[in-house]
Order: structure tokens, then C-alpha cells, then sequence
């Protein structure tokens, strides 16, 4: 075999303790997570090597690697961990600095992961939303609906909220679509890939479907509940906002007449619509998810590490929207003015947040690992 020379990038391993990684150093490479880990694949099992290429600064062979997104976080190696060097949080830091090499433009991604800049990140949508408001001149005159009551859409109109997701969403798939093209062609760069695509494509649509990787894990078994909750929950209120703009629009682009079941036209809807009962449910699954997570983290804090700022801002955005969300329609039906409005604003600059930032965010998670589970199909790792 010739010889390799090994240049270690000591910059890198500074930036792994940094960025949650801080027992990295207490690695002696015994490869107890690699054998306790019930995720990972027979050819070329993590996190061991991931363990040593970090240790040595190893930069190139981490930062393009599918192994470290092919890690649920489980946390069994980390609690079995002889040296307590935490390997789960070992490559959820890996995982962050991943984003950051991907993430275009690089800057957003440091500044997402960087606490101080999270009033700056928060003034956007702010100053976009008072804006708008502003311009309608409802600071000091809001309008009501016919029966006098709060109406939202009458607040901030729809066709506003829709302009302002639609940039914010498209912003945010390109960066996608950039990052994911550069990911896959670190990944695939001098290998031959045999497999179908198209077929581990469908494979890893099921295995996300199912959670089944949640439950090989043991330390964090409950995660899996967890997980399935906050899954199914924003499957859930996509299907209502896909539903709520067929409503709007189909009324009035197509002049579709409501029933007295199916509300076409103008907010708000009945309780009893079924968009509203899939609506409702969704946020309620949404809300009891998310306590799972933390309660999840907080139980296994010791065995499994209490997460980072980039773990715990996502979890506190998440809360802060569904909260609201269920507050706005509360406070709505109660005539609770001018709270309602206040708390129908913090919704809207949450979920532009979530939105927004979602390529430089944890909510990257799900698109970087699920891009590195059709590779690891795509080439014939695993089944």
C-alpha cells in the first residue's frame, strides 16, 4: 500500500471542541460505539473512525462523509463510552460544521450558529412584518371583520404573508439545492455507484416514514415517539397550509363555492371545518412532541449530553410557534384585543425564522441525512 501523508488541520479540531465537541480529546479509540451502535452499517462501521479523523484533524474525510448524518444521535456509544468522550456529541458538532461548509451563503450559517447574531437574525422579519403593517396604517386603526370580530387576514392580508413566505421558502430551497449538489459530489468524487437512485430514493422515503432507525436505539429509545410526533404534526399542518390556499384560492381564482362543510373564501373557518380539525390536531401533536424532546433531553442530560445552542434554539423556535399559533386562534375566539394581534405577530416572525434559516439551521438535519441515507443505498453499503 503507498504511503499517505497525513496533514492534520489543528484549526479543525479546535473547531469541533468548540462547537460541542469539547470531549473529543478523550478518545483512545477502544471502538466501544462502534460496537454498541445499532445504526450503523456492516462495511465501514462509525463512529469509530469518525472518532480518529477528528482527532486528527482530518477535515476532507469528515466533512463530505455520509457516516456522520447516517448518526441518529442515539447516544448509546456516548453513554457506554469507557473514557466518557461522548461520541454522539462528538458528530452532532461535526454535523454543525458540515451545514456551515454547505450552507450558501456561508455567512448566514455562522451567524445561525453564533448566539450573538440572534437578535440581528430575528430584526429581519421583524422590520419586514412592521413594515407591512405600517404601510396598511394599522398600527392605530385595525380593521375588524362584518361581526365585528378579530380576523387576521384583515390584520396583515393574506396575499402579503404570501409574498413574504414564498421569497422567504424559495430563498431557502436554492440554498438547499446548492448545498445538497456540492454534499452529493464530495460524497460520490472517485467512486462508481451501482445502485438505482430511484430505488434508494423510495427505501429511504420508507425507512423516514417508519422511524425504524429510531428504535435500534437504546439510551434514547423514547426518542422515537418523540420524533414520529414532531414528524407526523409538520406533515400534518403542511397538508393544512396546502389545504388553507386551496380554499382562498380556489375560491378566488376558480370561484369554488363552499359548502356547508368545506369553507371556500375568505378566513377564518368554523372549528368544525376539516381543515381546521386536521389543522388543530396537527399543532396539538406538534406541541406534545416537542415537550417529548425536552423532557427526553433533560431525562438522559447526563448519559446523553444536554444538546447545544444550535439543538436548543431549534426546540425553542419550534415551542415559540406552535404555542403561538394555538394562543392566536384562542385569543381570536375570545376577542382578547389587541393581545391576539401581538401574539399573532411573534407567530408569523417565528415561523419566517424557521423558514428562512432552515438551510443553516438543525432543521438542515433532515435534508443533509436524508440526502447521505440515499447515498449509502444509492452506493450498496447498506441494503
Amino acid at each position: 500500500m503507498p504511503e499517505q501523508l497525513i496533514k492534520p488541520d489543528l484549526n479543525f479540531v479546535k473547531d469541533i471542541i468548540a462547537s460541542g465537541g469539547e470531549s473529543l480529546k478523550k478518545c483512545y479509540q477502544c471502538s466501544t460505539c462502534t460496537v454498541v451502535c445499532g445504526v450503523t452499517p456492516d462495511e465501514k462501521p462509525f463512529p469509530r473512525k469518525e472518532m480518529m479523523y477528528a482527532q486528527w484533524g482530518m477535515k476532507d474525510k469528515l466533512i463530505s462523509n455520509p457516516d456522520v448524518w447516517l448518526c441518529h444521535q442515539c447516544s448509546d456509544c456516548t453513554a457506554y463510552c469507557p473514557r466518557g468522550a461522548k461520541p454522539g456529541e462528538v458528530l452532532g458538532a461535526i454535523r454543525k460544521m458540515a451545514i456551515k461548509n454547505y450552507s450558501a451563503p456561508s455567512a448566514l450559517a455562522n451567524m445561525t450558529a453564533d448566539p450573538k447574531y440572534l437578535i440581528l437574525l430575528f430584526a429581519l422579519p421583524v422590520l419586514i412584518f412592521l413594515g407591512i403593517i405600517g404601510s396598511l396604517g394599522h398600527f392605530s386603526d385595525i380593521p375588524r371583520g362584518e361581526d365585528g370580530g378579530i380576523v387576521y387576514s384583515h390584520f396583515i392580508p393574506v396575499p402579503y404573508i404570501d409574498t413574504v413566505f414564498i421569497l422567504a421558502s424559495a430563498f431557502a430551497v436554492i440554498s438547499f439545492f446548492m448545498g445538497i449538489k456540492k454534499y452529493w459530489a464530495d460524497m460520490s468524487a472517485g467512486m462508481q455507484l451501482k445502485g438505482n437512485v430511484m430505488d434508494s430514493l423510495k427505501a429511504t422515503i420508507v425507512d423516514i416514514l417508519s422511524h425504524d432507525r429510531f428504535q435500534k436505539c437504546n439510551v434514547t429509545k423514547d426518542r422515537s415517539t418523540a420524533h414520529m410526533l414532531v414528524f407526523y404534526a409538520f406533515i400534518g399542518l403542511a397538508v393544512t397550509t396546502g389545504w388553507g390556499v386551496l380554499y382562498l384560492y380556489g375560491h378566488e381564482i376558480f370561484g369554488i363555492q363552499g359548502t356547508s362543510l368545506f369553507h371556500f373564501g375568505e378566513t377564518p373557518y368554523p372549528l368544525y371545518d376539516p381543515m381546521k380539525i386536521v389543522g388543530n390536531a396537527s399543532a396539538f401533536a406538534l406541541l406534545l412532541g416537542m415537550l417529548f424532546v425536552t423532557a427526553n433531553r433533560m431525562k438522559n442530560a447526563e448519559k446523553a449530553g444536554s444538546g447545544s445552542y444550535f439543538d436548543w434554539l431549534f426546540i425553542v423556535v419550534i415551542f415559540t410557534i406552535v404555542v403561538t399559533g394555538i394562543l392566536s386562534e384562542v385569543l381570536r375566539l375570545a376577542d382578547v384585543d389587541p393581545i391576539a394581534y401581538i401574539v399573532y405577530f411573534i407567530h408569523l416572525v417565528f415561523i419566517f425564522f424557521l423558514f428562512a434559516y432552515a438551510p443553516f439551521s438543525k432543521m438542515a438535519h433532515m435534508v443533509y441525512r436524508a440526502t447521505a441515507m440515499v447515498f449509502a443505498r444509492h452506493a450498496q453499503r447498506e441494503g
